[in-house]
């Protein structure tokens, strides 16, 4: 029986897939095209690059986002040693210093004796053996034909969104304060750059009749995707739409007035030093010429100092529910394995996950045992379920979210109540799961 397996993409997923193999004692090809060759959206040429924010969201169990977390622990996740030993202050959410991040994975993978790292450009699906498929939202011309090819049927496409970044010491912090929403998670967090109403009202004029980007450098078509709307986008869709989103004041006091201001752009800590932060939900399209102006408007951001312009690239998933079994295998070519946002996961954290299960997987087909599927209680096998489930029709990206688990019953009325039982519920089937996996 055949104990190798080949990863194509050394992303987020690909990763995982690749600890999860090598770890079981298989021997693992790990394909990256970097530093060959890169997609628009990449600027380095380390493993587990982040493309987008920083942040891996909530960290508390009780939360969707936490607890798909605490079950990746609980399965070895590589990604989440990482995040712990990279961590940032953000507050009640896992944020990361994206460079010491991306080198910890990068160090940790090439020096696994298991794994081999080639930096090559792959073009097509391995005619033989076990594959694991990861190469992300922006899978090169040449593999994407080879993987239609395979699946006969059209890839869905969808744009991403990331946000810009600024230096901390060009925010005028005469007219910003440091604070978490009801001063949670530390006070150093976050750095809020406060607006009254005439201010806001300026700044949501100028951003709205902005000027973007062409798209065309990417793709001619595809839609935005709701998870990552670029902020102008969502600023059309009315005055207010902004604070009761991204710029929402709630949980926040300015120290210098006393009140709750108008709207609150938050900054997060991008890196360990502090010395970078971006802008948190201001994902967007618009021209850099454009963000430098507008962004300008933000009164503490006047003279702020763009070390990243946000940018928008294409993101492209196949057709999961039609192709994909619960376990992440091809239905028509149960060798090949899919992983992350590939197949219609949206998140880092998503991403990284469907890489486990389908590691884990790829190994059991490659020593001859049948394929498992987490239990669906499990945020991590409600999505795969998700995912693979041929009555959803409109296929769109899906995050962690409470919603996709079975209900508790008898239902629980107090939801703080009821995301606390859907936890612990959780974690005490996965626990099940990782015991009897060992004899099936």
């Amino acid at each position: 029986m055949e104990q190798h397996i080949t990863v194509i993409g050394a992303g987020l997923a690909g990763c995982e897939a690749a600890w999860q193999a090598a770890g079981a004692g298989v021997q693992v090809t790990l394909y990256e095209m970097k530093p060959a060759k890169r997609t628009p959206a990449h600027t380095t040429d380390l493993f587990a690059e982040l493309v987008c924010s920083n942040s891996f969201k909530a960290s508390r169990i009780d939360s969707a986002a936490g607890l798909m977390k605490e079950e990746m622990r609980r399965l070895g996740s590589l990604l989440l040693e990482a995040a712990d030993c990279c961590k940032v202050p953000a507050g009640g959410a896992l944020a990361v210093d994206r460079d010491d991040f991306a080198a910890y994975v990068t160090e940790k993978v090439k020096n696994h004796p298991n794994i081999k790292c080639v930096s090559e450009e792959v073009c097509d699906i391995p005619a033989k053996g076990i594959a694991v498929i990861a190469t992300g939202p922006l899978t090169s011309e040449p593999l994407s034909k080879s993987i239609q090819r395979l699946c006969g049927e059209e890839y869905l496409s969808f744009f991403d969104a990331a946000a810009p970044i600024v230096t901390a010491e060009s925010v005028d912090m005469s007219k910003a304060f440091f604070a978490s929403r009801y001063d949670k998670g530390g006070d150093d967090a976050y750095i809020n750059c406060p607006m009254n109403k005439e201010q806001y009202e300026i700044f949501y004029s100028e951003l709205v009749k902005a000027e973007t980007a062409p798209l065309h450098e990417f793709d001619n078509g595809g839609a935005v995707y709701e998870g990552c709307m670029p902020v102008e986008v969502l600023a059309k869709r009315g005055e207010d739409t902004l604070r009761f989103g991204a710029l929402k004041p709630v949980g926040l006091r300015d120290p210098e007035t006393g009140r709750r201001p108008w709207a609150v752009v938050q900054l997060r800590r991008e890196n360990a030093q502090g010395t970078l932060y971006n802008l948190v939900g201001f994902q967007t399209n618009l021209k850099f010429g454009e963000q430098r102006r507008v962004f300008g408007l933000i009164p503490a951001l006047e003279n702020a100092e763009f070390m990243r312009y946000g940018v928008m690239h294409r993101n492209t998933f196949i057709n999961s529910t039609r192709l994909l079994g619960a376990d992440y295998s091809l239905k028509k070519d149960n060798r090949i394995f899919f992983a992350g946002q590939i197949t219609g996961v949206e998140g880092y954290m998503e991403s990284a996950g469907a890489g486990i299960i389908a590691g884990i997987n790829a190994v059991r087909r490659a020593q001859g045992k049948p394929t498992v599927t987490l239990p669906k209680t499990t945020v991590l096998g409600a999505l795969a379920g998700y995912i693979s489930d041929p009555y959803v029709t409109d296929f769109q990206p899906m995050g962690a979210n409470f919603g996709v688990l079975p209900p508790i019953e008898p239902h629980i009325r107090d939801k703080k109540q009821r995301y606390a039982a859907l936890s612990q519920r959780a974690l005490s089937e996965l626990e099940l799961f990782i015991k009897e996996m060992q004899y099936i």
